[in-house]
């Protein structure tokens, strides 16, 4: 029996072959990228295309929301992207963050980001330990005892598990936004070429997909996502969910490929 051009148990007919992956984020600036040894283990195309752009909010649309960062004692960062714009937004307000600070970060990469803008000291920078909610909530639970959380994010894009667990946990937070995600348009990318797999990071992502091509079906192609909110997206919009990180020894999506590529050699 096939699904989709695949062996199901009992046939002998053969897997279909991954040939074409599309990576919903820029080209990576190095070759030296963990993507591009996929390429080579496994004899596939990665091709780079951002859905999404960023467009930043400005110090006066942010003063709107009545949010004194100085007032913050703690800081949730889930992107390297809610960093670049918090610094920015302190720069242009000119506010000095307190060497105090503390920083919750959703991974050790996010985390580490972070050197670009403070001194990196172990005691005031947490993360956790896989890369899920989950791992940055038992960290953050050991700390939040008298802490006033800011989680800055984008307009359109915070992550509902977070504030859940603020609430449920009592913790006094803000949830500014500092930027807005805006569809690029893919038109011409997707209709050009057929992909095997989509890689998507975002549910903004997700929604470019269908602000482009409102008609879009999987047809077989399979769907990969980084995060809870991206999973659920892909899930809303009526797809099938068949590559998700990060999990327990899945921290990052390349890790994610890798264990999808590599156990489809082994049905084969």
């Amino acid at each position: 029996m096939i699904k989709n051009g695949e062996k199901i148990m009992g046939s002998s007919a053969p897997v279909k072959v991954i040939k074409k992956i599309l990576i919903t984020q820029p080209r990576p600036e190095t070759d030296k990228s963990p993507y591009f040894d996929l390429t080579k283990k496994y004899d596939v195309e990665l091709a780079f295309h951002p859905f999404i752009r960023l467009e930043p909010i400005s110090s006066k649309d942010f003063r709107k929301q009545k949010v004194d960062i100085v007032n913050y004692s703690a800081i949730i960062f889930t992107s390297r992207h809610a960093i670049d714009h918090f610094f920015r937004i302190c720069e242009e307000m000119k506010i000095t963050v307190s060497q105090d600070t503390k920083y919750f970060c959703i991974t050790e990469a996010v985390a580490l980001y972070l050197q670009k803008f403070i001194l990196y000291r172990k005691r005031k920078v947490f993360y956790g330990s896989d890369g899920t909610n989950k791992s940055m909530f038992d960290v953050i639970n050991k700390h939040k005892e008298n802490e006033k959380f800011l989680y800055p994010g984008s307009e359109n894009q915070q992550d509902n598990e977070i504030i859940g667990w603020l609430k449920n946990n009592n913790c006094e937070f803000a949830t500014p936004f500092m930027y807005r995600s805006i569809s690029n348009d893919i038109k011409d990318l997707m209709s050009g070429c057929e992909y095997d797999i989509i890689c998507f990071f975002t549910p903004s992502g997700v929604r470019s997909l269908f602000d482009n091509l409102p008609k879009y079906k999987q047809n077989g192609t399979k769907i990969g996502a980084f995060g809870n909110n991206t999973s659920r997206a892909i899930e809303d919009a009526g797809l099938t969910l068949d590559i998700k990180a990060p999990l327990p020894q899945i921290p990052s999506m390349v890790s994610a490929l890798e264990k999808y590529l590599s156990e489809r050699i082994k049905r084969k």
